[in-house]
C-alpha cells in the first residue's frame, strides 16, 4: 500500500502531500497501527533513521505489545552502508529493544527471523567490532531470505546485507551483483518499493555497473519527492557517469529538502552531504562562484550540524575541496583541521585527514617543507588509528591521499623519480578500492596527480595515459581533460589533443566560468 499520511514519520508530517512509496509489511500488531507501521518501515529503506525511529516509537506508544515496533527502533539504531557507527548507548538500547521484541513475542516464523536477524547484530552489546557484528547480520538474513524468497520485505532487507557484508568481502562485486538480481524482482513486482530503488542505487554505485538499471535510478524521486535522500541518491550514478547537470538539479532540492527537515540535534546531515556533491559537479564545470557561494553558506551556518561522520566528513571535505580542485594552493594550506569545534571529530579520522591532505599539499606547493611533513605525520597517525579500531577501508582511503601527497613532497626536494614511484602505489591501492558512497569522488585523484607529475616532468605520453586512466573511471573530470589536452598536445597528438579539449568545453557549455583553460581550449580548437 502507499504510505504517507500525517503519522508515516516526520517527512509526511512537514509534508502533507509527500509520498515514501509502496510498502506493505504485513505486521501481528493492531490494525490501526499497520499503515502506520509500513510508513516507518518505507522510511527505514530510505534510510531516514531518525524519522523512522520516531514512527515505530509512536507505533509502540499505541500498541505498547507490538513486539515489532521494538524491533524496528533497533533496526534503526545502525546504519548498514553508512560510515557511521552505533556507540555504546545505542549499541546497548538496540540490545534492549530487540529483547523487549522477544519478550512480547512473534506472532508468525517470519517476524521471528527478522527479530533473530537484528538480535544478531545487536548481541553482545559491548563487545564484537562492527564488521562482525555486519557478517552475523548478513548470515542471518541469508537464513531467512532462503525460507522466503518471495516475500518482499525479506528480499529487501537481504539485499541491504549483502550490499553491507560486501563492502568487506573479497569477492565484492558477486555480493553487488545477487543484490541487484534480487531488487530487480522485487521491482517488477512493485515498482514503488522505495528499498528496491534505493539498494538497487548502491548495488551499481561501483566500477562497471553505474549504467546499469537507469531507469531505476530514475524513478527514486517521483516515489519520494519530498525525502531529502531519495532526491540526492540518483546523484550518486551520476556522478559517475560524469552528468553533471543531473547532479546539480538533483542536489538543489535534496539540500532544500534537508534544510526543511533538521534533526533533532541540529542541521541534518543529508543537507551536507547533497551540498558536497553540488560543488563537485560545479566545480567539474568550472563554475567556482557558484560552488564558493555554497562553501560559504555551509561555512555560515550558525545552528550546530548534526553529531555524525556525514557531517563532519562533508565539513572537512568541502573546502579542501574547492581549494584542490582549483589548484588554490596558498587556500589549501590555510585550512584548518578540526573545524567547526562544534564537531566532535574524535574517531572521526578520514574526515579530518581530509583537512591535512589539502593543508600539506598547499604547503608542500608553498615551500614550507617543515608544514608539509607535519600534514603527512598526522595522516599516519589518523590511518593507523582507524587501522587499529578495524577500520581498514577507511585507512586505505587515508593512505591514498598519503601517498599523493608523499609524491609531491618527494618532487618538490627534488627526489622526482621517488615521487612518482608513490604516485604509482597510490594509483596501485586507489584502483583495487571503491569509492564510498559517501563521497562524490576523491580530492585529489591519483591517477589525475600523477598526471600532473608526469606534466611537469615534461613526459606528455606518460601523463596523457595516466590522464586518460582517471577518465576511464571518472569520466567528465575538468582537470583530467584539462591535463590530458595539454599532455597530448605536448607529445605532438593534435587529434587527442582536440578530442579532450572539446570534451572540456562540452562540459562547460552551459556553464558560467570564467576559468582560463577554457579560453585555452578554445584557441586551441580554433588553430
Amino acid at each position: 500500500m502507499a504510505c504517507g499520511g500525517p503519522d508515516a514519520g516526520q517527512e509526511a508530517h512537514e509534508h502533507d502531500e509527500a509520498a515514501l512509496g509502496a510498502v506493505h509489511f504485513d505486521v501481528s500488531c493492531l490494525d490501526e497501527v499497520s499503515e502506520d507501521f509500513d510508513g516507518a518501515i518505507a522510511l527505514l529503506h530510505h534510510m531516514q533513521y531518525v524519522e523512522s525511529r520516531a514512527a515505530f516509537e509512536r507505533i509502540e506508544e499505541t500498541d505498547p505489545d507490538c513486539g515489532m515496533a521494538h524491533w524496528g527502533i533497533a533496526m534503526t539504531l545502525f546504519q548498514p552502508l553508512w560510515p557511521s557507527r552505533p556507540g555504546p548507548e545505542a549499541l546497548l538500547r538496540g540490545w534492549e529493544e530487540v529483547r523487549k521484541a522477544q519478550e512480547l513475542g512473534t506472532e508468525t516464523d517470519r517476524e521471528a527471523d527478522f527479530v533473530t536477524a537484528t538480535e544478531a547484530f545487536f548481541r553482545d552489546p559491548e563487545s564484537a567490532e562492527w564488521w562482525t557484528r555486519i557478517q552475523r547480520w548478513s548470515e542471518a538474513m541469508s537464513q531467512a531470505y532462503a525460507t522466503r524468497p518471495d516475500d518482499i520485505e525479506t528480499a529487501a532487507f537481504y539485499a541491504l546485507s549483502q550490499l553491507a557484508a560486501g563492502q568487506v568481502a573479497p569477492d565484492r562485486m558477486a555480493h553487488h551483483g545477487r543484490a541487484a538480481e534480487v531488487l530487480l524482482g522485487i521491482y517488477e513486482r512493485e515498482p514503488t518499493h522505495p528499498g528496491a530503488v534505493y539498494y538497487t542505487i548502491h548495488s551499481n554505485d561501483v566500477d562497471t555497473r553505474a549504467g546499469e538499471s537507469l531507469e531505476v535510478v530514475r524513478s527514486y524521486s517521483d516515489i519520494a519527492p519530498e525525502v531529502p535522500h531519495a532526491l540526492h541518491m540518483p546523484t550518486h550514478i551520476f556522478v559517475r557517469l560524469g552528468a553533471w547537470p543531473e547532479v546539480i538539479e538533483w542536489n538543489l532540492r535534496s539540500a532544500a529538502a534537508a534544510l526543511r527537515l533538521p534533526a533533532d540535534d541540529g542541521i541534518s546531515h543529508h543537507y551536507p552531504h547533497a551540498l558536497d556533491y553540488l560543488v563537485y559537479a560545479y566545480l567539474q564545470r568550472g563554475e567556482d562562484d557558484k560552488a564558493s557561494a555554497l562553501v560559504t553558506e555551509i561555512s555560515g551556518k550558525e545552528e550546530p550540524f548534526q553529531g555524525t561522520f556525514i557531517s563532519a566528513f562533508h565539513l572537512a571535505s568541502l573546502p579542501a575541496r574547492y581549494a584542490i580542485e582549483r589548484r588554490a594552493w596558498d587556500e589549501a594550506r590555510a585550512i584548518t583541521p578540526g573545524t567547526p569545534a562544534s564537531v566532535a571529530w574524535e574517531g572521526f579520522w578520514w574526515a579530518e585527514s581530509l583537512s591535512w591532505f589539502a593543508r600539506g599539499l598547499g604547503a608542500s606547493h608553498g615551500g614550507d617543507a617543515g608544514e608539509a611533513e607535519r600534514a603527512e605525520g598526522r595522516m599516519i597517525a589518523l590511518r593507523d588509528a582507524a587501522r587499529a579500531a578495524g577500520e581498514e577501508g577507511f585507512a586505505e582511503y587515508i593512505e591514498v591521499d598519503r601517498l599523493v601527497l608523499a609524491a609531491w613532497r618527494a618532487h618538490v626536494a627534488g627526489q622526482s623519480e621517488r615521487g612518482l614511484e608513490l604516485a604509482r602505489e597510490a594509483v596501485e591501492i586507489e584502483a583495487a578500492t571503491q569509492k564510498h558512497p559517501i563521497t562524490p569522488g576523491a580530492l585529489y585523484p591519483s591517477q589525475e596527480a600523477l598526471g600532473d607529475l608526469l606534466l611537469e616532468l615534461e613526459r606528455p605520453q606518460e601523463a596523457l595515459s595516466a590522464y586518460e586512466g582517471s577518465l576511464a573511471t571518472w569520466p567528465g573530470r575538468f582537470n583530467s581533460l584539462l591535463g590530458a589536452a595539454r599532455s597530448a598536445h605536448s607529445a605532438d597528438l593534435d587529434i587527442r589533443a582536440r578530442e579532450h579539449y572539446q570534451a572540456l568545453l562540452e562540459i562547460s557549455s552551459e556553464a558560467d566560468s570564467s576559468r582560463p583553460a577554457l579560453a585555452e581550449a578554445r584557441e586551441a580548437l580554433s588553430r
